[in-house]
Formats: C-alpha cells, sequence, structure tokens
C-alpha cells in the first residue's frame, strides 16, 4: 500500500479571508488515503487553527512579509521534500514561481485568488507572474480568472483547470444561528462584508446608500480595512446615518442569516466565497456585475439578482424592492449546496492531486 502524499499548502496568515477559509477546507478534508496535509504559514497569529482537524500539522515560519517568507519556505521544501506544495494565494504562489525548476521531485501548485490583471498592478510583484507557467497546475476559481490567465498573463492554457470554492454548508448552518439580535427589527436590514479596502466598492455602495436616506432600510458592512476613514469621512459627507460599520466580526453568518438582502459592492472578485456564505445562510443576495465568477454563482430569481453599481439609482431601486419581496430559503440554500458543496468540489480536488 502507497504511503500518503505529503502536501504542503502554503498561506501568509495573519488575517482569515475567504482564501484561507478555501485552503482550511482542503486540509480537513482532503483524502487521508492519499494525501496528508501540512499548513505552512507565514505566522499564525489572528488564525482560527481551532477550526482545523487534529491531524493536519501546522508549520509557523514567523514571518510578517510575504516576499521574505521565501527564504525560509525553500529550505524548507528542500529539508522535508514534500510531493505537492500548494501555494494558497496568489502572491504566495508568484514569488515562488521562479524557484519550482529547482525542486525536481515535488510537484507545485499554484491557487490563484483573483483576477490577476485587475489586481496585482505593482510591477515588482508582476514580474513573477512571467514564471508562473513553471507550476505543473494552476486553480483557476471563475471562467472570467481562467480567461484572464490566459488572455493577460500568458498561462499556457493546458496548465489550468477550473475548480470553484468549496462551501461547507453544514459549518455554516450550525454557526448561523443566534439568540442576540444582530439589527434593529424595526427597519429592512442590508448587509455587506468585506475588506475595506478600494476593491470591494464600498465607496459605490455607500453612494447607493444616499439614494435610501429617506427610507426604511439600514445597512451594516462588516470588516475593517485601510480604507476605514476615508469611508467614515465618506458616510459623514453623505448624511448615511442609515449605514453603520460593525468591524470584523469573528462569526459573520448570524449577520448573513438576519438580514433581509446581501449586497455584494465588489470592483472585481477571484470567487468570492462570502457570496456562497450568505446563500447557504439562505439569504438572497445583490451583486454588482463585476469579473470574477459572479454570473456562475448568481441564478437570477434563485439566489440573487446583478446589477450594475455604478447605476446608484438603479442599484438602490434594486435594494429597496428586493428587502420587501418574499423569499425562499430552501430554494437559496440548495442553489449553492447542489453547485458548490465541500464535498462536490473535494471531489475535483482530490482527482487533480492524484493526478499529480
Amino acid at each position: 500500500m502507497n504511503r500518503p502524499k505529503k502536501i504542503f499548502f502554503l498561506l501568509p496568515g495573519l488575517t482569515f479571508g475567504g482564501a484561507e477559509r478555501v485552503i482550511f477546507t482542503l486540509c480537513n478534508y482532503l483524502n487521508r488515503e492519499d494525501f496528508q496535509p501540512y499548513l505552512v504559514l507565514f505566522n499564525k497569529e489572528g488564525m482560527p487553527l481551532e477550526l482545523l482537524k487534529d491531524d493536519v500539522q501546522v508549520i509557523d515560519l514567523k514571518v510578517d512579509r510575504i516576499r521574505f517568507a521565501i527564504f525560509k519556505v525553500l529550505p524548507l521544501i528542500r529539508k522535508e521534500k514534500p510531493d505537492i506544495v500548494f501555494g494558497g494565494w496568489g502572491e504566495v504562489s508568484a514569488f515562488l514561481a521562479p524557484f519550482v525548476p529547482f525542486f525536481k521531485k515535488t510537484k507545485f501548485v499554484a491557487r490563484e485568488t483573483n483576477v490577476v490583471s485587475e489586481h496585482v498592478k505593482r510591477k515588482e510583484i508582476r514580474f513573477f507572474y512571467r514564471f508562473y507557467n513553471n507550476f505543473h497546475q494552476i486553480i483557476a476559481q471563475s471562467d472570467d480568472m481562467q480567461k484572464d490567465l490566459v488572455e493577460n498573463i500568458n498561462i499556457e492554457p493546458r496548465k489550468i483547470v477550473k475548480i470553484n470554492n468549496p462551501v461547507d454548508v453544514e459549518f455554516i448552518q450550525s454557526q448561523m444561528f443566534s439568540d442576540e439580535r444582530k439589527f434593529n427589527s424595526l427597519v429592512k436590514n442590508v448587509v455587506a462584508i468585506g475588506n475595506l479596502t478600494e476593491r470591494k466598492g464600498f465607496d459605490m455602495l455607500l453612494n447607493v446608500f444616499a439614494h435610501l436616506k429617506d427610507e426604511n432600510i439600514e445597512l451594516t458592512i462588516l470588516g475593517d480595512g485601510r480604507d476605514r476613514d476615508e469611508l467614515m469621512q465618506q458616510k459623514e459627507e453623505l448624511g448615511l446615518e442609515n449605514v453603520h460599520f460593525a468591524g470584523i466580526q469573528k462569526n459573520p453568518y448570524p449577520y448573513l442569516q438576519q438580514a433581509d438582502l446581501f449586497v455584494l459592492s465588489s470592483r472585481y472578485e477571484g470567487f468570492p466565497n462570502v457570496l456562497l456564505e450568505s446563500g447557504a445562510c439562505g439569504t438572497y443576495a445583490l451583486a454588482n456585475d463585476c469579473p470574477g465568477g459572479i454570473r456562475e454563482i448568481i441564478q437570477k430569481g434563485i439566489n440573487g439578482e446583478i446589477h450594475s453599481i455604478e447605476d446608484a439609482e438603479g442599484f438602490a431601486q434594486r435594494v429597496k424592492k428586493l428587502v420587501q419581496s418574499e423569499k425562499d430559503t430552501e430554494l437559496i440554500v440548495n442553489s449553492i449546496h447542489s453547485r458548490f458543496s465541500k464535498e462536490k468540489i473535494m471531489e475535483k480536488y482530490n482527482q487533480i492531486l492524484r493526478e499529480l
């Protein structure tokens, strides 16, 4: 009987977002007859390691900057000789790419996390994507991402396989009920979640809610980030008493479950986990028409709708209508579970990694 292949999953650590959730799911649910997963964190601070199964071994490199971590990652690979190294974050994989040919007995996989041409603007990082074809396999989460890698990053099409993100519906539903009321029950409540950065489009969402100031509708944004002060200033300038910033919430699922509507305002995405998670909570979504798999997730009239957020007034009218309409919670959950359940997606990952 063959021994399980040793697989190293690389993550920066420090923050726990969509990419990290996916890698945690892979670590927990890969077939143990075939694989022994190791989670290699550049820094484990702030990472909810209690969510990992007991047999997932964690290696903490204690490094704060991604670019410096490579000087610890390469000696670790040389020493431990894993069968597979899996870059779980775009920049991590980019910095690793030039060194792939030096390890003849290890297979290297990159899981890209964004539409690269939209996301990676700094020339010194973009340079490393010239070596991306060194990877044995590149995983794109959406059609948009796959097309971008081929057309704009010059990746060989044969190197790319598309696998959507998995969602752990059972875990989310075990966490989504709370005795505590998260919102004002006298109004209709809209929730948005994400890092407070330009990419997530919260500046555009505030412009939408400027059209809803006189309505009985409130917006709660979960998350933190470098644009917080600018967004708070924009909120004050627009006089938005109907908008609240709730910061980072360790368990966002009760907010999603109790909301009347979830809104995705991003300028671009990879394959937004939070859109899957809102559906797993049975909450209808209104998403901006942006690159990154939105059209692969949204089934119009079933689990959500798409409208350009640049049309602030039109988007506001959709919000106004959707918070009042009745939704079929079971239909929303089934729409997500039937296509993106961890069981369905893990089957694809197990197969791809076995074939390496």
